[in-house]
């Protein structure tokens, strides 16, 4: 079975085709100073471009792992979820609390999505 890696760099690949899935790294915003309903628009048309690039699309998301700095801004980055995602294909999805690796970091998104 062959391991195909996408953009690969000198610490880690964003992302990793293998059997038929489709591993994203992290995807967090550019824009530090942007609103949680800001970065997580910009995260989900992170995931979408890499989504396209190993050859699926979000309706494929098995999995998506949800990391807030504040769970205050749940509600905030819901409403822009829930307006990305597939209605018909929800993938399984876990959101937690938890230290970016940069402050001004509002939302980290972790996808695994089908090839096939």
């Amino acid at each position: 079975m062959t391991i195909e890696r996408l953009q690969p760099g000198k610490r880690m690949s964003q992302a990793v085709r293998h059997n038929g899935v489709v591993y994203l790294a992290g995807q967090v915003a550019k824009d530090y100073n942007g609103t949680i309903e800001q970065q997580t628009r910009e995260v989900l048309d992170a995931i979408d471009t890499l989504l396209a690039e190993a050859g699926t699309d979000k309706s494929r998301v098995l999995t998506c792992q949800v990391i807030l700095n504040n769970i205050a801004d749940f509600a905030a980055m819901n409403t822009v979820y829930d307006a990305w995602i597939d209605p018909a294909n929800p993938p399984a999805r876990a959101c937690i609390e938890a230290r970016l690796a940069h402050p001004a970091l509002k939302v980290e998104i972790i996808a695994v999505a089908a090839l096939d």
